[in-house]
């Protein structure tokens, strides 16, 4: 792989800057540094230099939203590759981040020499997702989710639910609680609704996702 004749480093902090610049300049000797504090200073230093092989751009600057910056970037120079730079490794942003047209994402967690490798791969050509289980994630996001629905019901209702779980028919909830079958089922109508789901094995198997005692 050959040295890279210009990097650009977009951060709004000085001082992650200079570390970006200490790294880049130990890894390729040769290599011109450019800094850009902001979106519009990014834009300033692309125009002004056709030998940029390379952008590191950080996930929030002032003067851009989200990933408005590195659309923009895309969209004025698609020869030059972007890479996200964050402070936190979030899967919905990385996953974001690459439908955006990045060319890889980079926490800044990262140790120096897995920065390195990554920025090799980016400038070899290829895209460099961090290692993540986007799996797990998912599944804690959807897991969140229902915690929150769960948290919509009243006491009486998690009473209700936690009896569902346990296998308790209406009649026997009914007897348990001292309510009639009419009390029992505008109870379990409301769990459904509040869970959105459609009938009691549904709510079961939502509440024996997150272990709701049952």
């Amino acid at each position: 792989m050959a040295t890279p004749d210009s990097i650009l480093i977009v951060d709004d902090h000085a001082l992650v800057r200079d570390g970006m610049r200490t790294l880049l300049e130990g890894c390729f000797a040769q290599c011109n540094i450019l800094e850009a504090a902001n979106y519009a200073e990014a834009r300033e230093a692309l125009a002004g230099h056709a030998d940029v092989d390379l952008v590191l751009l950080d996930l929030n600057i002032p003067d851009a939203k989200r990933f408005s910056a590195l659309q923009g970037l895309r969209e004025e120079h698609p020869a030059v590759p972007v890479v996200m730079v964050s402070g936190t490794l979030d899967g919905s942003a990385v996953r974001e981040a690459l439908s955006a047209g990045a060319a890889g994402f980079i926490p800044k967690s990262l140790k120096r020499d897995q920065i390195v490798e990554a920025l090799r791969q980016v400038l070899a050509g290829e895209i460099y997702v961090p290692d993540f289980d986007f799996a797990e994630e998912a599944s804690t996001g959807e897991e969140v989710a229902i915690r929150q629905r769960i948290a919509t019901l009243t006491p009486q209702q998690k009473v209700v639910l936690g009896l569902l779980v346990s296998g308790r028919l209406n009649k026997q909830i009914a007897y348990e609680l001292d309510v009639s079958m009419t009390t029992v089922k505008a109870h379990v109508s409301a769990i459904l609704q509040k869970l959105n789901v459609f009938s009691r094995t549904q709510a079961v198997i939502l509440a024996n996702r997150v272990n709701f005692p049952g």
